[in-house]
């Protein structure tokens, strides 16, 4: 790994004399006793002076400007702190927060270095890091494009002299085919058969959020969102504002349009307090219990009918589902539907914990294979109503029904329709 230079003379002690120390330039500077408060205050002020001493000679060497004596910890501590803050929609920290922590880690091996330290070299040894450790090759250039931002944001709030993120823009991401990062498989959709398949093993309140998805082609945050006061009902064609959705700090509105099957499916969802949501967990808990108490094959006692629910269950039915709790329940779903084939499945009445303790290393490795290509994902259900929707109308529609700026990101969710370049190939061909 690529060695830094320039780091911050240490506080020591002289075990002779019991002092504190700090050797500069190869003369010792006795501070006080050691672990005083008074030798930690001449430490601090013997470094600045030699620090200054440094950046003096940095500016009559030419550079104009005096480099930071800020280390990399401190810096990504400050940012990290103004990540908090600055990455929050609806009171709550966005996904962007835990992946610039992520980042952040990355960059640990050389916390202790001075940022002005930093060249394009420590970036590429963190990308062929991540490269080693089986990371994808999108995923390497995102860590790549995030840590010339937090650079970027050192630049601009004097942390870090400005020819240090300068030269790390230099680095380039990893070109497709000519690196040895692994290729993530695209998303894309999901077909009826599959949805079909996995909805009797899902909730009665999710399989109503799958089928509204798959009409409106909405995304999973703004299906898990939606409240009666959110929809205008006043056309034949409903049109729900999500208060809050994904390019909301664009000054982009959205609007969803809900036509006659969707509103089917929504219409009882609608029968509750304005600002209540409509898709929510403890509806469907309750319908759960309902459905286990029709099913009892013995009748209750009196202590179970007299029996109340708990006021502070472990696990409290939250009033709303979220992105990633509707992903979650479809994943379980999933692997109902689809179980793995012996030994890999788990046995009739075995617990998660014996079964997870039954498999091994290798099994366990199969398993998960075996899970992630017999799964989908909501967004695959955005995915397949794009493509539903350009194959009939085109590419401009499809961009308007899934609320994008730019035809080339529908690009991505809409796949094309190969029938009408099977037919001009039969007539031109």
């Amino acid at each position: 790994m690529p060695k830094l230079l320039s780091r911050a003379p240490k506080y020591a002690l002289h075990k002779a004399s019991g002092r504190a120390v700090v050797k500069i330039g190869g003369k010792l500077h006795y501070l006080g006793p050691y672990g005083s408060a008074e030798s930690k205050l001449e430490y601090r002020r013997v470094v600045s002076a030699w620090s200054a001493e440094q950046a003096g000679k940095t500016v009559a060497a030419g550079s104009g400007v005096p480099e930071s004596d800020t280390t990399l910890a401190e810096l990504l501590a400050a940012y990290l702190q103004h990540a908090e803050s600055y990455y929050r929609k609806d009171g709550r920290p966005t996904s962007m927060l835990f992946i610039l922590r992520s980042v952040a880690r990355l960059w640990k091996p050389y916390a202790t270095a001075f940022v002005r330290d930093v060249k394009p070299s420590h970036l590429k040894t963190i990308q062929a890091t991540m490269v080693k450790d089986g990371q994808s090759r999108s995923y390497v250039n995102k860590v790549t494009s995030y840590s010339k931002m937090i650079f970027r944001w050192a630049t601009e709030n004097d942390l870090a002299p400005a020819g240090v993120w300068q030269s790390l823009l230099a680095v380039r991401g990893l070109a497709k085919g000519r690196t040895k990062a692994r290729e993530p498989e695209p998303v894309g959709p999901v077909d009826d058969v599959t949805v079909d398949a996995t909805a009797p093993y899902l909730p009665p309140v999710v399989q109503d959020m799958v089928a509204f998805q798959r009409h409106t082609g909405a995304r999973p945050g703004e299906v898990c969102s939606i409240r009666p006061c959110d929809v205008d009902r006043s056309g034949d064609v409903w049109l729900y504002r999500p208060e809050s959705h994904k390019c909301q700090h664009h000054d982009r509105g959205r609007v969803i349009a809900i036509g006659p099957r969707a509103q089917e499916i929504l219409l009882p969802y609608l029968l509750r307090d304005a600002t209540a949501f409509c898709f929510s967990p403890r509806d469907s808990e309750a319908r759960r219990n309902a459905v286990r108490r029709d099913n009892r094959k013995t009748p209750m006692t009196p202590s179970q009918t007299a029996r109340t629910p708990r006021r502070c269950p472990r696990r409290p039915a939250k009033d709303r589902y979220t992105k990633d709790s509707y992903c979650r329940a479809i994943a379980r779903a999933c692997d109902l539907a689809f179980p793995p084939p012996p030994p890999l499945g788990r046995l009739e009445g075995e617990s998660t914990r014996k079964w997870r303790e039954r498999l091994t290393e290798v099994q366990s490795a199969e398993l998960k294979a075996w899970q992630a290509a017999h799964r989908w994902s909501p967004n695959q259900l955005r995915h397949s109503a794009g493509t539903d929707v350009r194959k009939r109308f085109g590419l401009e529609a499809a961009q308007v029904v899934l609320g994008h700026a730019k035809a080339n990101t529908t690009e991505i969710y809409a796949e094309r329709d190969l029938r009408l370049a099977v037919e001009i190939a039969r007539q031109v061909g």
